[in-house]
């Protein structure tokens, strides 16, 4: 751990114990050493000083993941700065509503999302620079800047000068522990806006704690597929490798398949971080239909027996498609589907899964690899408690509270909401409902919003009967829902399969007809593992896939 919890101090020492290791590349070739990360990153804070950005002034950063995106999120936070993650998922009705929120002088911004920021629209914001290269956009400008962006590049704009320079921070005013570090917002509309405080001890204990779950060295490799602008990403996927020495690595494209496959091979990372949409799309897309497309491996795979066996030999191959060298892929940000867990553990596929929230910085449980307990979310990490209040007497089920140096400071300008889930006992109210068993491991059951109430009174969950109905044949992904008292589920087929195997070779009225066999096929399935009050009532198509947040959970709000 470093002497004192704050990014300044993690970056120094960072920079003077790993000088030539490569810190940040992308897939492209470009790459930033851990000393010439910290030169860039006090190159662009001098220009900040002169600009007139002080200690304690929010600056926004607005991109797509690059090395730039993490030299800006360096330059922030080490100056004494607040740095203001935007979703680039964010309309730009949203942006402006948090680039006024959070007050900010200051913006990092691409060239692809400047049209969603207009001059006369942010008028508190001094200063603004085009990440994509540095380039300082000149103030009084309109929006026919836009289109000369997009069509003339930043030739005609000024670049932050890069000069040699040691890295010392902000010296002006010493950064402290219990300094604001980012505002983290959840949300983009003035309805739901939730900036969420994490200082730099929140952000860099997270780091530390995470360290002890897997053990980073100067040797490790890690492909950054999420976004920046995210917890998970920001703090594990970038804190976390800088403060042990390893390398970074960005993709230039979002990670689809056609990106995601070649850029494996090439950087053969040796950590990942990953949500569970990611590895799930793998096992359906790729996995099943290889095991589905013979008739003996496809009946063989219903025995337990032989199951693992074709696991096994599937695992081999998904660990040579993440480039041979992957020794711990995290997932997190959502609940994993049991039966893609299942495969990964009969695999031997090395995964583990976390459990956190942006206010938790955002990791609170976890573990290695080696401890994973199946359906479970780990224990709670170093110095981190984790309880479930008011726990039901029978089923011992009950909220998850939170409690750490890793739990936010409160919600900026928000002390009502605040309150609600920081009473003042220290214990953070996560929302989400659990168990944790003997040996301390918790299980996540949902979020307390989405319970259900039955006829009879008793809590139905949603998730878990999601879990069973994407275990079915050709289903993707779903959702339950309570409609007029009965419970309904939207449900997303993997048209692809479907259609390679079977619709393809179907007149309309058939494909129709065979789809309905496949809904009814599911319906009686599910309706035997569930019981007598959460059973299905109908399913409902749902022919696009579902709308989901940065971290690939679905939208419930827009389907009730």
């Amino acid at each position: 751990m470093t002497k004192k919890l704050t990014i300044d101090q993690l970056l120094k020492e960072s920079a003077e114990k790993y000088s030539n290791n490569i810190a940040l590349a992308d897939v492209k070739g470009n790459s930033l050493t851990y000393k010439e990360l910290s030169e860039k990153v006090a190159s662009i804070q001098n220009f900040l000083k002169e600009e007139g950005i002080l200690p304690g002034d929010k600056i926004a950063i607005l991109s797509e993941n690059s090395i730039n995106w993490a030299v800006a999120y360096f330059t922030i936070t080490t100056m004494g700065g607040v740095g203001v993650p935007i979703m680039t998922d964010f309309q730009s009705v949203e942006v402006k509503h948090i680039l006024r929120h959070s007050e900010c002088k200051a913006i990092f911004i691409s060239s692809k999302q400047y049209d969603k920021i207009e001059e006369r629209d942010s008028e508190e914001l001094t200063t603004q620079i085009l990440l994509d290269d540095f380039s300082i956009i000149p103030s009084g400008t309109e929006s026919d800047l836009i289109k000369r962006i997009k069509k003339e590049g930043f030739k005609e704009f000024n670049k932050i000068k890069f000069a040699a320079m040691q890295f010392v921070g902000w010296a002006d005013k010493e950064i402290q522990e219990d300094s604001l570090a980012f505002l983290y917002y959840t949300s983009g509309t003035t309805g739901h806006s939730k900036g969420v405080m994490l200082t730099h001890k929140n952000v860099v204990y997270d780091a530390y704690a995470t360290t002890l779950l897997v053990d980073l060295s100067e040797r490790d490799k890690m492909l950054s597929i999420l976004p920046l602008y995210h917890t998970i990403e920001s703090t594990l996927g970038l804190l976390t490798p800088i403060m042990n020495g390893a390398s970074v690595n960005y993709l230039d494209k979002p990670p689809t398949a056609a990106a995601l496959l070649p850029a494996l091979q090439k950087v053969k990372p040796t950590v990942m971080i990953s949500v569970p949409l990611v590895i799930e799309k793998i096992f359906k897309m790729r996995i099943l239909p290889e095991i589905n497309k013979k008739t003996v491996t496809r009946v063989l795979y219903k025995i337990p027996m032989f199951r693992k066996k074709i696991n096994e030999v599937a695992g081999k191959k998904l660990k040579k498609t993440f480039g041979g060298n992957l020794r711990m892929l995290s997932i997190g940000g959502a609940a994993l589907a049991p039966d893609v867990e299942r495969f990964l553990s009969e695999a031997h596929f090395p995964y583990a899964i976390g459990y956190g929230l942006t206010e938790t910085s955002p990791l609170a449980t976890g573990t290695g690899p080696d401890g994973v307990r199946l359906r479970s979310s780990g224990v709670a990490l170093e110095g981190m408690e984790v309880k479930i209040e008011n726990p039901d007497p029978q089923t011992g089920e009950g909220e998850v509270l939170i409690k750490g140096p890793n739990v936010m400071k409160g919600y900026y300008k928000d002390p009502d909401k605040t309150k609600e889930v920081l009473p003042g006992d220290g214990w953070f109210r996560s929302g989400d409902l659990g168990v944790i068993d003997k040996d301390g491991y918790l299980f996540i059951k949902g979020r307390s919003k989405n319970v259900i109430i039955g006829s009879n009174g008793k809590n139905i969950y949603p998730e878990e009967i999601e879990s069973i109905i994407n275990e079915q044949p050709f289903v993707l992904e779903s959702i339950a829902l309570n409609r007029g008292g009965k419970l309904v589920a939207r449900v997303h087929l993997n048209y692809e399969e479907l259609d390679n195997l079977l619709l393809n070779k179907l007149t309309e009225a058939e494909a129709r007809k065979e789809k309905q066999k496949i809904f009814d096929d599911i319906l009686i399935k599910v309706n035997e593992r569930v019981n007598k009050f959460s059973k299905i009532g109908e399913i409902i198509e749902q022919p696009e896939p579902f709308a989901k947040t940065p971290t690939q959970k679905i939208k419930r709000f827009l389907y009730d």
